[in-house]
């Protein structure tokens, strides 16, 4: 694992994530990315095509970095997309991809300046994991997603249950529905040997269409 990697994973506060994510903005796509062939960004476009319906924008691109996810879904998809994340420096790298029609620097621990039911979908690639975001900020998300709106999140498996996701989502209830598990590899076959069996488990639901009112 290189050393970038464990120092993401170990995250501590939000002054550490801005400074790491700023050093590595300008490498991130080639270092990380392409040099283990990192698979969760087109995963995750994958299973939005897969599940996704008319209406189900604009996206939200919650975590963005430098853009992995827009890089895949502007294929096959002409939905509006806009991003969010905490480094300024990391959405610098994914506003020169121009697939984006908005970019929000934001602390997605924080209420965001975001008004209720704005988005249709909210795509999420490597962000719940190791030293990164936690299942608090689930609420919030619903809050900007209009009824239905769709989610499909990467969470890493090894922090499911340690973490809390799990529990978390089986307490949004009924604000929820069609809650969908795939697991799969997170890294390709030209991936570093000690990351092939890292997985993640790709988490599909649905803003309830009377979740506001509950």
């Amino acid at each position: 694992m290189s050393k970038k990697l464990k120092d993401a994973y170990s995250l501590n506060s939000v002054e550490d994530t801005i400074n790491l994510y700023k050093a590595w903005s300008k490498n991130y796509d080639c270092d990380f990315a392409h040099n283990n062939n990192y698979k969760s960004p087109q995963n995750v476009v994958k299973y939005f095509l897969k599940y996704s319906r008319k209406g189900d924008s604009p996206i939200l691109d919650v975590g963005a970095g430098t853009g992995l996810i827009s890089i895949h879904l502007k294929k096959y998809s002409l939905s509006k997309i806009h991003a969010i994340d905490i480094s300024k420096e990391m959405l610098d790298q994914a506003e020169q991809k121009n697939s984006y029609e908005k970019i929000i620097v934001a602390d997605l621990n924080q209420k965001l300046k975001i008004a209720d039911n704005v988005y249709g979908a909210i795509l999420s690639a490597g962000t719940f994991t190791h030293g990164h975001l936690g299942p608090n900020i689930f609420g919030e998300l619903l809050r900007i997603v209009k009824p239905g709106g769709l989610f499909v999140i990467t969470i890493h498996e090894e922090v499911f249950l340690k973490n809390g996701f799990k529990k978390a989502l089986e307490q949004l209830g009924k604000r929820i529905v069609g809650l969908n598990f795939h697991k799969v590899n997170i890294y390709g076959k030209m991936a570093k040997k000690e990351k092939i069996k890292d997985k993640t488990i790709i988490t599909i639901f649905r803003k309830a269409i009377n979740s506001d009112h509950l």
